[in-house]
């Protein structure tokens, strides 16, 4: 059994500026330790993780995967077409103090983590295009309305970790956009859905406008909500 991170060096503060790891992290977490040894036949080299938040998802990423490098080192690995066996975790959010506790997280599991401040992956996506080989969002999926999502997300405060907007897919729609440029060939994508996102949509839309698979891995019940993991993947190399 893979341990948990540990998150002890967070603070009081820290968890009120930051989401404090609950139900679907731990499901996510348990998705990623049931995919491990397939995970690691892969061999992966970059892994993303966008809204790393408390940074406890990519932490354990690193313990299943094993030590990285620097972010700027697989940049010219990425620009010269190298071949390397290091592993890069790079974390996105909008949140400067979740970018933070990231940073720390990895410092206090020893999992050097790359974070990065900005809005979903968008700014990554000319270096990172068909690089990924693992890419993980738990994203805001709390269905809210609009008004309140576009305002938690220009605060980038605590609020844009859940508020979702109309059905919790206005945020998730956003990246899905994105996923097949950013997926290697041989690239996995976990997202972490309710069941109010109408899962058999996003499922069915990923297949027929960007040709990836899926499945849902796990699913659980925390209280009324019904939380699901959905790994994609390419149908075909690209």
């Amino acid at each position: 059994m893979i341990p948990t991170p540990d998150l002890s060096h967070l603070t009081r503060h820290d968890l009120e500026q930051v989401y404090d790891p609950a139900e679907d992290t731990f499901l996510l977490l348990d998705a990623l330790e049931q995919d491990a040894e397939a995970l690691r036949k892969e061999r992966p080299l970059i892994c993303l993780e966008v809204g790393s938040g408390s940074g406890c998802v990519s932490a354990f990423l690193g313990k299943v995967l094993g030590q990285s490098s620097c972010r700027e080192f697989v940049f010219i690995v990425l620009r010269a077409g190298l071949i390397s066996n290091l592993i890069v975790y790079l974390c996105t959010d909008i949140n400067k103090h979740a970018t933070c506790c990231t940073l720390a997280t990895g410092k206090q599991n020893k999992i050097p983590l790359d974070p990065v401040i900005c809005s979903l992956a968008r700014p990554l996506l000319p270096r990172l295009h068909h690089a990924v080989d693992v890419l993980l969002f738990n994203p805001p999926y709390v269905p809210t309305d609009t008004d309140e999502a576009s305002s938690a997300q220009g605060i980038a405060g605590i609020a844009g970790s859940w508020a979702g907007g109309a059905d919790g897919m206005e945020i998730i729609n956003r990246l899905l956009q994105d996923v097949e440029c950013l997926l290697s060939p041989q690239g996995r994508f976990y997202l972490v859905a309710l069941k109010q996102n109408n899962v058999p949509s996003i499922r069915s839309r990923m297949l027929q406008d960007f040709g990836l698979t899926s499945q849902v891995v796990i699913e659980r019940r925390a209280g009324r909500e019904l939380l699901l993991i959905i790994r994609f993947a390419r149908t075909t190399p690209s």
